[in-house]
């Protein structure tokens, strides 16, 4: 049983096919210009899918899309990096347009489905999915389904205040605010291997924290220390709240690896109740760039069962 699985990002379309257990069978990725905005990308999914799937043997559709959706209604609230896409009725589009079912949700919920599915999550019962990229999102999948909340409730954990000022998880935690961080800190020591990596970057600065970690740097060594600090004091509260077998940490910052999850899991038991000490495991998202399309997969194939 075929279905189609669609990444919808700021940067990327992915467009998959596969039955949503097995994995992916074919794939096209095409890099998202912009400057067109989303009926670009509209007519860049007709094309992928007339092609991919021209016997209309696929039966259902999942997408995950890289911004705030009603899932209910089937609609995209909008999005923060391509414009046009505010209040498109994406679901409704694609039932028409094919003839099978539409399931849409946002990508961090869809990749913690996938994790939860296929990843690292995959035999525990409760998994919190949070994604570090250029926001910080996150997913719960409890016994392998969604969490959902009273619409339009979704498990912002970026949103999340760490004080009564308004300072997010996000605001710490994203991959610009680390960026901002190394690039602070490379102003303040103007020496060692993160400055002499980080120097003249005009963004992207976090990419070299890992690196400069592997050669032993000290300001690397503050800044993920400071990172994981913030980040273990944030995910407290989902522990506190949801108790989950694992915590998986996803997105382009968990490109900085083991030390990233190890460091967190260090801090988190000193921001916990004692009663929940040690906490739960904190891994590393394993599906890779995967991770929004096998998601996305697992949805339509769920779309089809209720």
């Amino acid at each position: 049983m075929n279905c189609i699985g669609i990444e919808i990002g700021g940067t990327k379309l992915q467009i998959v096919l596969g039955d949503g257990v097995s994995g992916i069978q074919r794939r096209v990725r095409l890099d998202v210009q912009r400057g067109k905005g989303a009926e670009e990308i509209q007519s860049q999914i007709e094309s992928v899918l007339d092609q991919l799937v021209p016997d209309g043997s696929a039966k259902a559709i999942g997408v995950g899309f890289g911004g705030p959706v009603d899932r209910v209604a089937g609609r995209v609230h909008t999005s923060h990096q391509v414009s046009g896409w505010s209040g498109f009725g994406l679901v409704e589009w694609l039932e028409k347009r094919y003839g099978i079912p539409v399931a849409l949700e946002n990508d961090a919920n869809v990749a913690a489905l996938a994790e939860a599915l296929f990843g690292v999550g995959k035999d525990k019962d409760i998994v919190f999915y949070i994604t570090l990229g250029s926001g910080v999102g996150g997913g719960l999948v409890v016994h392998k389904k969604l969490y959902h909340g009273a619409v339009p409730g979704e498990v912002e954990v970026g949103h999340l205040r760490l004080d009564r000022n308004g300072t997010s998880l996000e605001s710490c935690c994203s991959g610009w605010a680390v960026d901002k961080r190394v690039r602070e800190a490379i102003q303040q020591e103007r020496s060692g291997v993160l400055f002499d990596l980080a120097h003249g970057a005009q963004s992207g600065e976090a990419r070299y924290l890992a690196p400069a970690l592997a050669l032993g740097d000290d300001t690397a060594k503050r800044i993920l220390h400071d990172i994981a600090d913030t980040l273990a004091f944030g995910l407290s509260h989902v522990v506190h709240l949801f108790h989950p077998d694992i915590i998986v940490i996803g997105g382009g910052l968990s490109l900085i690896g083991a030390p990233l999850a190890v460091a967190t899991a260090a801090e988190l038991p000193k921001h916990l109740m004692q009663a929940f000490v040690p906490g739960p495991t904190v891994a590393l998202a394993h599906c890779g760039e995967d991770v929004v399309p096998l998601g996305a997969l697992a949805l339509a194939r769920n779309r089809l069962s209720i």
